[in-house]
């Protein structure tokens, strides 16, 4: 059974992480430019001059966040940013979307178009990697589900417009080495990919936006189970707590009408629900 861990609704909830170094669920709220999170005591939240969407821990007060216009290193404690790189200066009308740091201390970020009317291969997935930023994947309409599998052999992302994920095998520095294929296929369903994370034994647990779920496939693509929860737009699930088995999930109030919001008082909410299995922890981003 879900819980709510934290009340406050988000217009675009996303960008969700367990800092292991501070025991801290970290997320974003897109469209207002936060940063949230929950201590022990109290609700914490930063303000972002651009949209900012994922992260990565580099050290107990300092993480990587993903903005539109750059990838700066942040400190949490006294609020102070470096830029690391800049992000797509020339697409004024992209933001960043789903972003996660891979094991061997990269980080993948996706972009895309702000107008929900003019998005299609719009936006590109990037990795940065010991301060060099490659395209992997360009013309993507709605880049997420950036995860990876346990012994960083395996890179998985979608486009949710395409309702696709696809998985590649990455060589020993994290880079793609061999042409991605077709993980799950979703096209002819009601089915969004968003984002997603991995388990201890491998498994991909993905939000699928729309269907007020989780749900887990194994590493061959086989459905195993799905987690529900009350509110329609599930949007990126991340394990956490002090042995990992919390499983977290951010939602989102985008794209409800009036109506729909006054239906779902808890969408927009971040959820929870405990031991229907065991994470790893997040990998750290190597700056």
């Amino acid at each position: 059974m879900s819980q709510i861990y934290d009340n406050r609704r988000c217009e675009l909830g996303e960008g969700a992480f367990w800092h292991p170094e501070r025991q801290t669920f970290l997320w974003f709220d897109i469209l207002d430019s936060r940063l949230l999170g929950r201590t022990q005591n109290d609700a914490v939240s930063w303000k972002f001059p651009q949209y900012v969407s994922a992260a990565a821990w580099v050290r107990d007060d300092v993480i990587l966040v993903a903005g539109e216009r750059s990838v700066v290193l942040y400190a949490l404690d006294d609020h102070s940013a470096e830029t690391l790189v800049e992000l797509e200066t020339d697409k004024p009308e992209n933001r960043s979307n789903d972003g996660r740091a891979d094991r061997q201390g990269g980080f993948w970020i996706g972009t895309m178009g702000k107008d929900p009317a003019d998005r299609k291969g719009k936006g590109a997935i990037y990795r940065l990697y010991k301060g060099e930023v490659r395209t992997l994947y360009p013309n993507v309409s709605i880049p997420n589900a950036i995860c990876f599998s346990p012994d960083g052999s395996i890179g998985y992302f979608a486009d949710t417009a395409e309702q696709t994920v696809w998985k590649v095998a990455l060589d020993a520095d994290g880079w793609p080495a061999a042409e991605r294929e077709v993980f799950l296929d979703f096209r002819g369903t009601d089915i969004y990919p968003d984002g997603a994370t991995v388990d201890a034994e491998g498994n991909f647990w993905n939000a699928q936006w729309g269907s007020s779920r989780v749900a887990a496939y194994s590493p061959a693509g086989e459905y195993l189970r799905e987690v529900k929860f009350d509110a329609p737009h599930t949007s990126c699930p991340a394990f956490g707590g002090p042995d990992l088995t919390t499983l977290f999930v951010t939602t989102a109030l985008e794209e409800m009408s009036e109506e729909a919001r006054a239906a779902y008082p808890d969408a927009g909410k971040v959820f929870f629900v405990e031991n229907v299995a065991k994470g790893l922890p997040e990998p750290r981003f190597l700056a």
